[in-house]
């Protein structure tokens, strides 16, 4: 009591006390969040920032528009969006770019919606720009929301007149002379023929030959832009899949096979227990399978060919009434009865389309009464020799699904093809032709066969872990967890019959993980400033999946490649150098005779070889040495040379100059068109590579 009356006598300081340390909370929470006016960046271009609040929420925008993209998906998109649009505003705001009402309304003539909208037409069947305008002067009044949509959208479509121009501008810049058009042709045209020694670096295994990781480290120094890397991180993991166990697939196929009995149930209006018939005595088939599948009734007809494939055969073959399984397919537990079987039940049919402009096939420009034209022609043709068909439907058909097979479909079932189509199919004998006409066109027609089609009604139940099956592997794969922050994780692994999963190149804005698909958790953890290499936590997949145990192996800050992944791409370069030097040790003699036969190689001829395209016959890509070979004068020997599969020593033949041109307008031209090609392509690239860019992407999500 004494106490309780010490805390009402300092009620107020207490309450005054708590009131702080909330408010303090809320205070921290809001400026963490971003709130009383201090605003998160998600990262910066050159210094200027983009701001956390206006990119997600054109995250969220990007997201509604595009069905199906994940957040992470949708966050890389807009990103590489503002990180361009910064980019390319620099370099407009540089060149003083400014653009018109009539560069934007160029930018809509380009959308086809647009250009090809009937009222924006002139008499001539072209855009009139007039009649678009004055189609956005009256929406101001007939349609202000509409308008206002547009007018919100108006700065972006100026971005995009602008970057055309701009792109425009530097294609403008790219020109070739009439001395680089002379090289090409040359480079294309002459032609050499040298004798050579080739002693390929396969001659010596990788195992004579040793590359440190100081090494690895070394030669990437002598050029890190080109073996620069982003921030990333190494793990790997264990996979504990939720399946369904040998005690459990036994008991699922008791429990289905027991509705192949009669069963006894209590009736609630009668107050007396029924008994109800099994599946194969159920007179009301589509009720008893609806109450019973996981996969509802299905009444069409199918072919054969249309039943599980290792069960067709004995399904097909049932006699009407009777019951197959149970059987396994696709993951389910199945019973099938023979409902019904009809003669004539599907037909396998073979049509030419031709199409013509109005029909349903976009393109078609063909008029209707030559379609139709064609099509009879096509008839006689077909009528006249049969076995044509299939070639004339390659030839001429204008339905890209049955192009390639001749035109055939088979095991086609009432009512799956347009109406025409179908009639004709099913109400002619097999071997008649005709011609049929629906919405796609004018369809040359060949009825090849017709098949039994059956009625099945099958119980279908999807083989499912038990409750106990998945409650002993998440006590299994947490006990994982538990153990590896003493046990070392491939003795954990190896104890559980498990694989280890490495992933060697995770990075920060990544959401797929190798072998385990989209999780976003996994990395996020992977780049948790609080988790240190060698930690270790278990992840619970989704849609009940299973769980994963993973480890950070490795922490790579930005910079150089990290070493594993430089032993895949820097290892080969290094090793073959040192491999080189070793083979030239024993390629001694000063002509290729001596040398082939130091070495036991033999002496072959390269023939007719171009700068352009410098193959070696057997041997490969080797620009050194076919360039070698150009410089050396015809009967002499080179030294040794390092190409790309080996070591060689070649003796130049012949260099046949090829005959000058008049003029290398032909090759100027091409190179002119080849190099304003590649702009679009390699002007964004070049711009990130000088910004200066930083993303905190990661940081929030």
């Amino acid at each position: 009591m004494a106490v309780l009356s010490k805390i009402r006598q300092r009620s107020l300081l207490l309450i005054l006390v708590i009131g702080f340390c909330l408010l303090a909370f809320i205070i921290g929470d809001i400026i963490n969040s971003g709130g009383f006016g201090v605003t998160k960046e998600v990262g910066s271009v050159d210094g200027k920032d983009i701001m956390a609040q206006e990119f997600f929420q054109k995250v969220n925008e990007f997201q509604t528009r595009q069905q199906g993209v994940t957040a992470t998906q949708a966050a890389n998109a807009v990103w590489n969006q503002e990180v361009d649009n910064i980019l390319f505003a620099e370099r407009f705001e540089k060149t003083g770019l400014r653009v018109g009402k009539d560069h934007v309304l160029n930018m809509y003539a380009q959308d086809p919606s647009v250009a090809q909208n009937p009222q924006f037409l002139n008499a001539l069947g072209k855009f009139d720009k007039a009649k678009f305008n004055e189609f956005l002067v009256n929406m101001k009044t007939t349609n202000p929301a509409q308008y206002q949509m547009i007018e919100k959208n108006i700065p972006l479509v100026e971005d995009m007149a602008k970057r055309q121009l701009y792109v425009t501008m530097l294609k403008a810049g790219f020109y070739t002379t009439d001395a680089e058009a002379k090289a090409k042709y040359k480079d294309e045209s002459d032609k050499a023929t040298f004798d050579y020694v080739y002693v390929p670096f396969t001659t010596i295994n990788d195992d004579q030959v040793k590359v440190s990781d100081d090494e690895l480290v070394a030669f990437m120094k002598k050029n890190e832009k080109k073996y620069k890397s982003e921030a990333s991180r190494e793990i790997e993991y264990v996979k504990f899949d939720n399946k369904p166990s040998v005690a459990d697939e036994t008991e699922m196929k008791i429990n289905i096979n027991a509705l192949l009995a009669p069963s006894v149930k209590y009736n609630d209006k009668t107050s007396k227990n029924d008994t109800l018939p099994g599946f194969r005595e159920a007179t009301d088939v589509a009720e008893f399978v609806n109450m019973n599948s996981e996969i509802p009734y299905d009444s069409t007809y199918v072919t054969k060919d249309r039943l599980p494939v290792e069960h067709a055969q004995q399904i097909f073959g049932l006699a009407k009434g009777d019951v197959y399984g149970p059987y396994i397919d696709n993951g389910y537990y199945k019973l099938t009865k023979m409902v019904n079987r009809k003669a004539g039940g599907s037909v396998d049919a073979s049509h030419i389309l031709i199409s013509f402009s109005g029909s349903k096939i976009p393109g078609a420009t063909r008029s209707k009464e030559d379609a139709k034209i064609k099509a009879d022609d096509l008839l006689k043709r077909v009528n006249t020799n049969p076995s044509a068909f299939a070639q004339l439907a390659k030839d001429n058909t204008d339905d890209p699904g049955s192009k390639e097979n001749g035109g055939e479909y088979k095991g086609i079932v009432p009512n799956q093809m347009v109406k025409p189509f179908n009639d004709f199919i099913f109400n002619n004998p097999v071997g008649k032709t005709g011609v049929v006409e629906t919405e796609f066109g004018y369809h040359v027609m060949k009825i090849n066969a017709k098949n039994d089609a059956v009625q099945v009604a099958t119980i279908a139940q999807k083989i499912q872990p038990s409750e106990k099956t998945s409650d002993d592997l998440f006590t299994k794969a947490s006990k994982m967890e538990m153990d590896a922050k003493d046990k070392p994780f491939d003795k954990l692994a190896k104890d559980l019959g498990l694989t280890i999963v490495p992933v060697n190149k995770l990075l920060a804005n990544d959401e797929n993980v190798q072998g385990i698909g989209n999780n976003r958790d996994i990395v996020k953890w992977a780049f948790s400033k609080d988790v240190k290499v060698g930690d270790v936590k278990k992840f619970d997949l989704p849609m009940a999946q299973g769980h994963v145990v993973a480890r950070l192996k490795a922490v790579n800050e930005k910079g150089l490649l990290p070493i594993e992944e430089a032993k895949m791409v820097v290892l080969p370069i290094i090793r073959n150098e040192k491999k080189a030097e070793l083979i030239k040790k024993k390629m001694s003699g000063t002509t290729l005779e001596a040398v082939a036969q130091k070495t036991g190689s033999s002496v072959a001829t390269a023939t007719d070889v171009t700068l352009a395209a410098p193959m070696i016959m057997n041997v490969g890509a080797e620009p050194k040495v076919v360039g070698k070979a150009f410089a050396l004068a015809a009967g002499k020997t080179s030294g040794l040379i390092t190409g790309q599969g080996g070591v060689f020593m070649i003796r130049t033949k012949s260099v046949v100059a090829a005959p000058a041109l008049p003029n290398y307008t032909a090759y100027s031209t091409r190179m002119k068109a080849e190099s304003r090609a590649s702009v679009p392509n390699r002007i964004s690239g070049a711009l990130k590579d000088k910004a200066d860019i930083e993303d905190k992407r990661s940081e929030f999500n």
